[in-house]
C-alpha cells in the first residue's frame, strides 16, 4: 500500500464534506506532476487529507477505492474515488512539519502549490510515533 496526500480548500472541500459524502471522486487537480501522481494511485492506497490556505493541516484519511481514470470535464487530468477512513487526530498543521526539520526535502515543504502528491514511508511512521491516529 502507497501512501498520498491530497489538499483541498476547505471551503471548497473539506475533510467534514468527505465524513459527510463517505465516498468522492478527486477531480480538478491540473498541475501536470499532480495530475501523474493521481495516475499511479491504486485501489487501497491511502490519501492524507489536506487543508490548504488559512488552516494547512492533514485532517484525515482517505482510500483510493478505483483505479485512476480521465477526467470527463478535462481530458488533460485524472480522477481518482476515495472513501472517507477517518480524521487524523490531533489534525498535523504544516508548522510542525517544517519544524521538524526531517521532510525538508518532501514536496509539501518544498512544493507548496503541488495539490497531490506521493508521501515518504518515513513521514508516516514519523506520524504515528508522534501519537497521531492515520485513520
Amino acid at each position: 500500500m502507497n501512501w498520498f496526500l491530497a489538499k483541498s480548500e476547505p471551503d471548497t472541500y473539506s475533510i467534514d464534506d468527505l465524513q459527510r459524502d463517505v465516498r468522492t471522486a478527486w477531480d480538478g487537480v491540473t498541475n501536470p506532476q499532480a495530475v501523474k501522481v493521481i495516475r499511479s494511485m491504486r485501489p487501497g492506497d491511502s490519501v492524507l487529507i489536506y487543508h490548504s490556505g488559512k488552516e494547512s493541516r492533514i485532517v484525515g484519511v482517505a482510500r483510493v477505492l478505483s483505479e485512476p481514470r480521465d477526467d470527463p470535464k478535462n481530458p488533460k487530468s485524472a480522477v481518482v474515488d476515495l472513501e472517507y477512513s477517518g480524521r487524523v487526530a490531533p489534525p498535523l498543521p504544516l508548522s510542525e512539519v517544517k519544524a521538524s526539520g526531517e521532510f525538508g526535502e518532501w514536496a509539501l515543504v518544498r512544493q507548496g502549490r503541488l495539490s497531490t502528491m506521493a508521501v515518504p514511508e518515513a513521514f508516516i511512521a514519523w506520524m504515528k510515533a508522534s501519537g497521531r491516529n492515520v485513520g
